[in-house]
């Protein structure tokens, strides 16, 4: 018995000194990570103020400071791309963009994007990313379009904004086929079938019919890229099942701009059921003239849910004379219809 005891004081002496010596080892790992980090940031620190000042002389047109960065230590490279292209992410101002794209291939950072691609780390395969786009180099269109199928959402979302800034017409298929991928976020998959443009129309349109059940997506984009070409189909899922698929197809045919019969299927969507479509259907009709009808039937919106009376007073708005004229006939009454007309005349008086 005594020597069982023994044997269990022996064990729990052992499990002490492990636990005391893991958690030193933890602690000795937590110290050293914060000691690594705060080097890293004083080091990053370092690099901000001795190259923030040169970049914004370079981003102003000084040549003297470009040729500095471009002579800047191999070392130094990363974080200096990083200074010069992460701002870009928000701010996608085109002059910004042209002046650092030139700033950058005097720098020669084409082989660091290569290499920032390969990394294990997320952050330096997402500003790989965005330096290829920003440098538009189009033979590596294959490896963005792979990006678009990584692991992490923020470079899948960083290959999308790279494909926006090269507008490769190769990449076309790829942006079409993840225009439905709900992982990547609604801005840069707008901003790439923005930076294509019409080049998209047709592409989406032929997939729109061997895929109807992504129609809602396929509007959506149409109302960025589509033109005329669109309008037939618009029309089309103006009578889809789906109140989402209808009420962006109108939304879409207002970004378009409607012909005579788009217009009286708009005219006609005011007396949906569905608010939605009732409110995307106002908005189609601004600027809409053809039609002495449609600001009558717009002035019975001015009392309707907020999202439609907003969007018909809108419209009434836009259509001049007879818009005015129906928003002068509700400028009396006390209620939301009133109160509407009156803002937008106001409105009108104030800009003309």
């Amino acid at each position: 018995m005594t020597d069982l005891v023994v044997h269990f004081e022996s064990i729990a002496l052992w499990a002490v000194a492990v636990g005391t010596g893991v958690a030193l080892a933890l602690m000795l790992a937590v110290i050293v990570e914060r000691i690594a980090l705060a080097a890293n940031d004083a080091r990053l620190r370092r690099i901000e103020r001795h190259y923030g000042p040169l970049i914004a002389r370079a981003l102003d047109g000084d040549q003297g400071a470009t040729r500095q960065l471009a002579s800047s230590p191999s070392r130094d490279r990363f974080n200096v791309a990083r200074l010069l292209i992460t701002p870009l992410i928000v701010d996608r101002d085109p002059e910004r963009i042209a002046t650092t794209r030139a700033i950058v291939r005097a720098m020669s950072l084409a082989p660091v994007a290569d290499g920032l691609l390969r990394s294990h780390w997320w952050w330096r395969r997402a500003l790989g990313l965005r330096a290829i786009g920003l440098l538009q180099m189009m033979d590596r269109t294959g490896a963005v379009v792979a990006a678009l199928e990584d692991s992490n959402a923020d470079v899948r979302n960083a290959a999308l904004d790279a494909l926006a800034d090269m507008q490769d017409p190769a990449a076309l298929p790829a942006i079409a086929a993840h225009l439905h991928n709900a992982s990547l976020r609604r801005g840069p998959r707008a901003a790439a079938i923005a930076a294509f443009g019409s080049r998209c129309e047709a592409l989406l349109l032929d997939l729109s019919y061997v895929d109807a059940g992504h129609r809602l997506n396929y509007a959506r984009a149409l109302a960025i890229c589509g033109t005329g070409r669109s309008r037939p189909a618009l029309c089309e899922w103006t009578a889809d099942p789906r109140v989402e698929v209808r009420a962006a197809a109108f939304e879409a045919l207002g970004h378009i701009g409607l012909d005579p019969s788009s217009a009286s299927l708009a005219i006609g969507a005011l007396d949906s059921g569905d608010v939605a479509v009732r409110a995307m259907a106002a908005g189609a009709l601004h600027d809409w003239t053809g039609d002495g009808h449609a600001a009558r039937h717009l002035g019975q919106h001015l009392d309707d849910a907020w999202t439609v009376a907003v969007r018909a007073a809108r419209s009434l708005q836009s259509m001049r004379e007879p818009g005015l004229a129906e928003l002068q006939v509700r400028a009396a009454r006390q209620d939301l219809a009133g109160a509407l007309a009156r803002q937008m005349l106001w409105e009108a008086e104030l800009h003309r």
